[in-house]
């Protein structure tokens, strides 16, 4: 990694978190209105799909097909997460299911650190700063550096970090017609769910690591976490998605409130969706009839 790339880290990082801690006395003298937290809700849900269903179940994973300006869109809200460029964002993911908790996983809880709290840290935050946008995308990734659109998408990471940042600025004016509230707009469905998106879904790669629950036999230590499910939009199923790689949905019983995947059926059934991976419960009942799932190490 270069020094570019890890300062370009270190300050998407830092400024949302300081803006976190900007935000708790401006809340205390309630410099927050309804226009700024619908903005900062519906640009959270965009963004975070971008992330959940286009960066992860659709381009790293192939779990449905749909059409290329849909592909495009969705690679573009997942740019706008401000979670790395498409293809290293994708290449990163691959490699880390190639080696999941193993020497090359590149973001494991319990593999160079060791598997107490600073394994924990070097899987939400730290490993941004050492292994993050390196693994080869020729290796990881060749059937993204061959799509022209993706690349372009990918070197232009830049414009939608911007464009992030001016989409609530923009409805902030157009909603409250002024300067204040366009600067309200800005911090709140700006800076301030940039870094709610990014924790939400660096917890998939810590806490969905190190503590939950498992049923499946895998070669690895991912859990379930079921109070994460809402806010990662059903990427909290981990240890379920691990199970099964490929499924498009996966909260795989009826209580596991998966909503990426309600949106990937619903795209389905409009027609804007097809080839949707699902996992039968007797291919389920197949991997339980394995045996029981090792526990997960606890903190040393």
């Amino acid at each position: 990694m270069t020094r570019l790339q890890r300062n370009a880290n270190i300050a998407a990082v830092v400024v949302p978190f300081v803006a976190v801690i900007v935000a708790i006395p401006l809340l205390w003298n309630s410099l927050i209105d309804w226009t700024s937290v619908g903005i900062m809700v519906g640009i959270y849900l965009a963004t975070a799909f971008g992330i959940t269903i286009g960066y992860h179940r659709l381009l790293t994973h192939r779990a449905f097909e749909t059409y290329r300006p849909i592909k495009y869109l969705l690679a573009i809200l997942g740019s706008m997460a401000v979670q790395g460029a498409v293809i290293g964002w994708v290449a990163d993911h691959r490699k880390h299911h190639a080696h999941t908790d193993e020497e090359g996983d590149p973001h494991s809880p319990h593999v160079g650190e060791g598997s107490g709290l600073r394994g924990l840290y070097h899987a939400h935050v730290g490993w941004l700063f050492e292994e993050h946008g390196i693994a080869d995308a020729k290796r990881y990734a060749l059937d993204l550096l061959e799509d022209d659109g993706m690349r372009f998408i990918s070197r232009h990471f830049l414009w939608w970090v911007g464009l992030s940042l001016a989409l609530p600025f923009a409805l902030g004016f157009a909603i409250g017609g002024t300067l204040t509230a366009a600067l309200l707009a800005l911090f709140w469905g700006g800076l301030v769910r940039i870094f709610f998106v990014h924790h939400v879904t660096w917890s998939i790669n810590s806490v969905c690591h190190f503590f939950g629950q498992r049923r499946f036999v895998t070669e690895d230590q991912s859990t379930n976490v079921a109070w994460l499910a809402l806010p990662s939009l059903g990427e909290a199923w981990h240890h379920n998605h691990h199970a099964f790689p490929r499924a498009a949905v996966q909260g795989l019983r009826w209580w596991e409130v998966d909503i990426s995947g309600l949106v990937i059926r619903a795209l389905e059934k409009v027609g804007l969706a097809w080839n949707v991976v699902t996992i039968s419960p007797e291919r389920q009942a197949q991997r339980l009839a394995e045996g029981p799932a090792r526990r997960v190490r606890q903190p040393a």
